[in-house]
């Protein structure tokens, strides 16, 4: 179900609104950005970005049942005051969690058309947006750790709803780009739906020093962890994003990432954006590292 305007929605209103930094947003604002060229951006709910004039892409995330579609315009107002493009990620659920469908129903009711009048009224409504806007659709399909009632499908069904969900917005917003963005684990090729369904290829980047090294024994820089997921995604010869990028620990271990991610180095010509996730985790790691605190104020550690 779709609303627009109905008191059920207030509380995922109030969390889109709040998401582009719209409640509570003072004069205040950290200046955040770190050092480079490459374009960057962030989903920053808590505004820590909001004065920054570097950034360039304002993230949302928002579900395609029981949300409020008017405060699309709102993130719209608030990206165009600061020269912002938008990038909206859709999650084909609700996020109220007793409601959720099974993965069954979610590809059945795919495969049925029972989900496109969902699509097909947030693509309306990103149609008459004037910022730049980018369309984020079921997002880490090949990751296999459960968090998604999307992800490990059948690469097939997978494919085939991609390809159906994102034409159906290309007819509604044509000038919307589409990014895939599996989370750039091995085997995510399998999930590729086609050239002609995609502009961008996304990929997620977390550096948890704890998880460094209880894994390899030894911290990971920035590169060590995006490498191989940006040379995975590279393959299709489309731009590369990093579209989710947190990272968490001692002092030294974040400045590291943080002097890099805007500067990698040589070998990466298609890494066109680099986009934080100013949050925490929401859903728990491996090996009792629980939620990880990716925000600003509280990713360091020690």
């Amino acid at each position: 179900m779709v609303l627009t305007g109905s008191p059920k929605m207030r509380k995922t209103a109030a969390a889109l609104v709040a998401a582009v930094g719209l409640c509570g947003a003072g004069v205040g604002g950290a200046l955040a950005a770190p050092p480079g060229t490459l374009p960057y951006g962030a989903y920053d709910p808590g505004g820590d970005y909001r004065n920054d004039r570097d950034l360039v892409i304002e993230h949302l995330f928002l579900p395609w049942e029981d949300v409020y579609l008017p405060s699309l315009v709102d993130a719209d107002a608030y990206a165009r005051q600061r020269n912002r493009a938008l990038m909206v990620t859709l999650e084909p659920w609700t996020w109220t969690r007793s409601e959720r469908n099974t993965a069954e129903a979610l590809r059945d009711g795919i495969r049925r058309g029972s989900y496109d009048a969902n699509m097909k009224a947030v693509c309306d409504v990103l149609a008459v947006l004037q910022s730049p806007v980018t369309l984020r659709w079921a997002h880490e399909m090949e990751n296999s750790a459960g968090q998604f009632i999307w992800s490990g499908w059948n690469p097939q069904d997978y494919i085939e709803a991609f390809r159906r969900m994102t034409s159906l917005c290309r007819e509604a917003a044509p000038g919307v780009r589409i990014m895939w963005s599996p989370a750039g684990e091995e085997g995510l090729e399998a999930y590729y739906p086609g050239d002609e369904f995609v502009d961008l290829v996304g990929i997620s980047v977390f550096g948890l020093q704890a998880y460094d090294r209880f894994e390899v024994n030894r911290d990971r820089s920035f590169v060590d962890v995006m490498g191989p997921r940006y040379q995975r995604a590279a393959q299709f010869g489309k731009p590369v994003v990093v579209a989710e990028l947190g990272v968490s620990g001692s002092a030294d271990y974040v400045a590291s990432w943080e002097n890099a991610v805007r500067q990698p180095g040589p070998g990466y010509s298609d890494l066109v954006g680099v986009v934080y996730f100013d949050q925490k985790e929401v859903y728990a790691w491996p090996n009792g590292f629980g939620l990880p605190d990716w925000r600003l104020d509280f990713r360091v550690t020690d």
